[in-house]
């Protein structure tokens, strides 16, 4: 038996090894396993010498070789993420109170004739327009039990931090995913007409139609302006379909020789938080929010780029008499009254919202489909 538990012993300390486990996680196998054998052999640490009696089957042994020296912890599922950092505008605020900002979406009269010895006639300009956003706060906080951080052998609060921070970036990307597939947004584009919404799905005419309705986009005073399809967020199915009208020199859904002009005049990106089933695959097109009209805004808080990890400061020391100097404890005992280790991870961003507008800063901006019809 004592050859069993060496043998075990070896090899849980030759994995966490390879798992490069800290020093102490190693003394700590040596130490369990040290003590079993101690038992076995009658030998106590309180100068006894009683001997623990056992009554062992084989299936005993295959439990302790499964689940004790082959147990491993393997990586859980890498989540699909979007890059939504093109679609948006960004701006930063200096503190958690509304800003406003002016949209100058207009020129001035253009020229007339003057005859001879004439006056010009007057002219206007055109007010801009108004808008205010402001951020919040968002986070989310998680307790640990000191002695579930000391007994865990597996690493599995390892990462926990990269979890949390991944978390952090998750609902980040939902709440951008949301300010264009929110029921407010859609309802404004549908609004709008023919322009800027359609029931088609996906296929290389209705980009062309899409890029076509960006190129007849008017200011208030009725201008053309510069509104170019730059952007394609699809719904995760629509993967294979964006690819191929990518990859094809000639249109995919003709059997004719016509020549694919949109196979590189946009990017494609995949908004994972697309609600949809097939064949009803929702897609969205976008221009480039700093080239043309900026569709959407995420407003970050200055000196707060991304999200921040914190962890609770332990009100405990460390003392040898009650009136002696004390010493502070590693953070990992927690806190005095129960070992509660406490982190917690914050954000801070916002965006428009208005109740017709939706979330578009400028819908002329943005381009949409429910892939409702064929």
């Amino acid at each position: 038996m004592r050859k069993i538990l060496y043998a075990m012993k070896e090899i849980r300390k030759t994995q966490l090894s390879d798992q490069k486990a800290s020093p102490q996680r190693m003394q700590e196998a040596e130490d369990k396993f040290s003590f079993l054998d101690r038992e076995l052999s009658g030998i106590s640490t309180f100068g006894t010498s009683e001997r623990m009696q056992e009554v062992m089957i084989s299936a005993d042994f295959t439990y302790a070789i499964e689940e004790f020296v082959q147990r491993k912890m393997w990586a859980a599922y890498t989540q699909q993420g979007f890059a939504f950092e093109p679609l948006v505008k960004p701006d930063t605020l200096p503190n958690y109170l509304p800003v406003t900002r002016y949209l100058d979406q207009a020129g001035v009269d253009d020229l007339e004739y003057m005859a001879e010895k004439a006056q010009a006639r007057p002219g206007y300009v055109s007010d801009a327009t108004k808008r205010q956003w402001q951020v919040f706060p968002w986070g989310k906080q998680y307790d640990f039990s000191h002695q579930a951080l000391v007994n865990d052998d597996l690493g599995y609060f390892d990462d926990m931090t990269t979890k949390m921070g991944r978390a952090a970036r998750r609902s980040l990307e939902k709440f951008v995913s949301r300010m264009y597939t929110n029921a407010t947004s859609i309802a404004r584009l549908t609004g709008l007409g023919a322009l800027y919404w359609t029931t088609g799905r996906l296929t290389t005419a209705r980009i062309s139609a899409a890029r076509m309705a960006f190129n007849q986009r008017l200011d208030i005073r009725s201008e053309r302006v510069n509104a170019d399809l730059r952007y394609i967020v699809y719904h995760t199915g629509l993967a294979d379909t964006v690819a191929q009208i990518q990859a094809s020199e000639l249109v995919p859904e003709l059997a004719t020789n016509a020549a694919n002009t949109i196979r590189s005049s946009f990017v494609g990106i995949k908004d994972p938080y697309i609600v949809g089933a097939a064949p009803t695959l929702p897609w969205y097109a976008f221009t480039d929010p700093n080239a043309g009209p900026a569709a959407l805004v995420l407003a970050r808080l200055a000196g707060m780029a991304g999200p921040m990890i914190l962890r609770k400061r332990s009100d405990i020391e460390s003392v040898t008499s009650i009136l002696g100097a004390g010493s502070p404890v590693a953070p990992m005992w927690g806190d005095f009254a129960s070992g509660n280790i406490v982190l917690k991870v914050v954000d801070v961003w916002g965006t428009y919202i208005d109740g017709t507008e939706g979330n578009y800063v400028d819908y002329r901006g943005a381009y949409g489909s429910s892939a409702t019809a064929p």
